[in-house]
C-alpha cells in the first residue's frame, strides 16, 4: 500500500473516531449540562490540570519515541510499558497525598475525594498506552475507532444514568473512569500485544533521551493550558470555572475533531518523509490549509450564533459562558498553525528546541496573567489571544528554518481563508441582527448556518481555493 493511500485511509478512520467520540461526548455533555449545575462542571475543571499531567506522562514523550523509532522490538515496547505503569502509579500516589492541600487551595473540601477517584483513570490508561502507540505507529486507526466509540458510549450511558439518579458531580467522575476502563480492556484484546517480563535499561535511555524533553515540554504545555482554570478556580467562583470550561469545550469541539485526528496521522506521516524537505513542506502546507479551511468558518459561525446556540443546547443558565466562548474562538483558529509547526520540530528530532520554546512561551503566559488577573476573566481571555499570536510567530520562525516555510508565507497561504470566513461571519451577523433576532433559536441557528456555509463554499469554489480543491478530491476518492 502506498504512503498516500495509507495516510488517506488513516485520515478517514481517524476522523470517524474523532467525530464519533465528539458526537457522543457532545450529546452526553448537552444532557449533563441540562441536568447538572455549572458549579459541578467547575469542580471538575479545577482538577483538569492534574488529569492532564497524568495523561501527558502516559501518552507523552516515550510513547512518541516508540512511534518515531525504527527497528524496534518487543524489548522497546515492554520497557516503555513498565515505565509508564510505574510513572502513573507514582503520580497517582503523589496526587492522593496532595489532595487535601489542593482542596485547601481552592477552598473546596469535596475535591479530596474527587481527585482520589477521578485520577485512577490514568493508572487504568497506563496499562494500554503502549498498545495504543503500536496501533498509531502502524497507522491502524480503524481498530482505534472500533475501540474508542464503544468506550465513549458506555461511559456516556453511565454518566447520564447516574445524573438522572441524582448523583450530581459523581456522574462526571464515574463516566470518565468507566470509559477509560472499557477503552483499556479493548486495547489489550485488539492490539494483540502483551509485554514481556523485560526492562532493558539501554533501550530505556534511548527512548528517554528523546522523550524526556518532549514530555517536559508537553507537561509545561498542559499545565499552562490549564493555568487559566487554576487561576479562575482560585480567584473566582466554581460557577465561573464551569462557564469557562463549557466555553473551552465548545471551542474545542471543531478544533479537536479535525486537528487531533490529523495530528495522529500526520506525525507518523511526516516522520516517513522527514528527510525529503520539498515533499515535507508540500504536504505540510496542504494539510495546514485544509484544516484552517474547515475549522475557521465553523468557529466564526459558532461565535456569531453563540447566544442562541448556548441557550438552545444548555439552557439559559449557561449564557454567561457566551462571551468567553466568542473570545476563545480566536485562539481556536490559530491552533492548527501552532500544532503543525511544533510537529515539525518533533519530526526533526529537535525535542530540545521544543522544550526551550515552551519554557519561553510559558514565561509570557505568567507575565500576561499577572497583568490581567486584576482586570477580570475577560481581560485574561484577551491575554490568551495575544499569547497565541506571539507563540505562532515564535514556533513558525524555527519551522521556517527546517522546511524553508516562514511565518509570513504561512500567513499568506491562510489569509484568503480567514478573510472569506470573516466576511461570511459579518453577513451572518447582519442577517441575524436585522432579520432573525426575534425568531426561535433553532431557526436562527439553522438559517444562519446554512446561509453562511453556502456563501463560504460558493466563494471558495468561485475563487478556486487550493484547500477546497484538495478537500473535494479527498471526498470524491472516498
Amino acid at each position: 500500500m502506498s504512503l498516500k493511500k495509507q495516510a488517506t485511509i488513516g485520515l478517514v478512520w481517524t476522523f470517524a473516531q474523532q467525530f464519533g467520540n465528539q458526537l457522543i461526548g457532545f450529546v452526553v455533555s448537552v444532557i449533563l449540562a441540562r441536568l447538572l449545575l455549572p458549579e459541578e462542571f467547575g469542580l471538575i475543571g479545577m482538577i483538569a490540570v492534574f488529569v492532564a499531567i497524568g495523561n501527558t506522562l502516559l501518552h507523552g514523550g516515550l510513547t512518541k519515541s516508540l512511534i518515531r523509532g525504527e527497528d524496534l522490538n518487543n524489548e522497546d515496547y515492554s520497557t516503555v510499558f513498565y515505565f509508564n505503569l510505574v510513572a502513573s502509579l507514582l503520580v497517582y500516589v503523589i496526587i492522593y497525598f496532595l489532595a487535601p492541600l489542593i482542596a485547601d487551595f481552592y477552598e473546596q473540601s469535596i475535591l479530596i475525594e474527587i481527585l482520589r477517584i477521578y485520577c485512577l483513570s490514568f493508572i487504568i490508561s497506563a496499562f494500554s498506552a503502549v498498545q495504543l502507540a503500536r496501533l498509531t505507529k502502524s497507522m491502524d486507526f480503524k481498530t482505534q475507532t472500533m475501540i474508542a466509540v464503544p468506550s465513549a458510549i458506555i461511559g456516556g450511558i453511565v454518566g447520564v444514568t447516574m445524573a438522572l439518579l441524582g448523583f450530581g458531580i459523581w456522574s462526571l467522575v464515574w463516566s470518565s473512569i468507566i470509559s477509560a476502563s472499557v477503552n483499556s480492556i479493548q486495547l489489550w484484546i485488539y492490539s494483540k500485544w502483551t509485554p514481556e517480563l523485560n526492562f532493558n535499561y539501554k533501550k530505556f535511555k534511548i527512548h528517554l533521551n528523546y522523550g524526556y524533553k518532549l514530555t517536559l515540554s508537553e507537561l509545561l504545555d498542559r499545565i499552562f493550558n490549564n493555568i487559566f482554570l487554576i487561576v479562575i478556580g482560585k480567584y473566582f467562583s466554581p460557577a465561573q470555572v464551569g462557564f469557562y470550561t463549557r466555553a473551552e469545550t465548545m471551542k474545542q469541539l471543531p478544533v479537536s475533531n479535525l486537528s487531533n485526528a490529523l495530528n495522529k496521522v500526520t506525525f507518523p506521516l511526516f516522520v516517513s518523509i522527514q528527510n525529503d524537505e520539498v515533499r515535507l513542506r508540500s504536504v505540510y502546507k496542504k494539510l495546514m490549509q485544509m484544516v484552517v479551511f474547515v475549522i475557521t468558518p465553523v468557529l466564526i459561525i459558532l461565535a456569531v450564533l453563540a447566544e442562541p446556540t448556548f441557550r438552545l443546547l444548555f439552557t439559559e443558565k449557561w449564557l454567561p459562558a457566551v462571551p468567553y466562548f466568542q473570545i476563545l474562538c480566536i485562539t481556536g483558529i490559530l491552533y492548527p498553525l501552532h500544532s503543525y509547526n511544533l510537529t515539525i520540530l518533533n519530526v526533526k528530532g529537535r525535542s530540545d528546541l521544543f522544550l526551550k520554546l515552551e519554557v519561553f512561551k510559558k514565561i509570557l503566559i505568567i507575565i500576561t496573567l499577572l497583568v490581567t488577573i486584576p482586570l477580570g476573566i475577560i481581560a485574561m481571555l484577551y491575554g490568551q489571544v495575544v499569547i497565541s499570536i506571539i507563540a505562532f510567530f515564535i514556533n513558525a520562525h524555527y519551522t521556517g528554518k527546517f522546511i524553508n516555510y516562514t511565518a509570513l508565507q504561512q500567513l499568506k497561504d491562510v489569509f484568503p481563508i480567514v478573510l472569506l470566513s470573516l466576511v461570511m461571519g459579518l453577513f451572518i451577523y447582519l442577517l441575524d441582527y436585522y432579520g432573525l433576532g426575534n425568531n426561535l433559536d433553532i431557526l436562527r441557528i439553522m438559517v444562519g448556518g446554512v446561509v453562511g456555509l453556502s456563501i463560504y463554499i460558493f466563494a471558495a469554489y468561485r475563487f478556486k481555493f487550493d484547500s477546497f480543491q484538495e478537500l473535494i478530491k479527498l471526498i470524491i476518492k472516498k
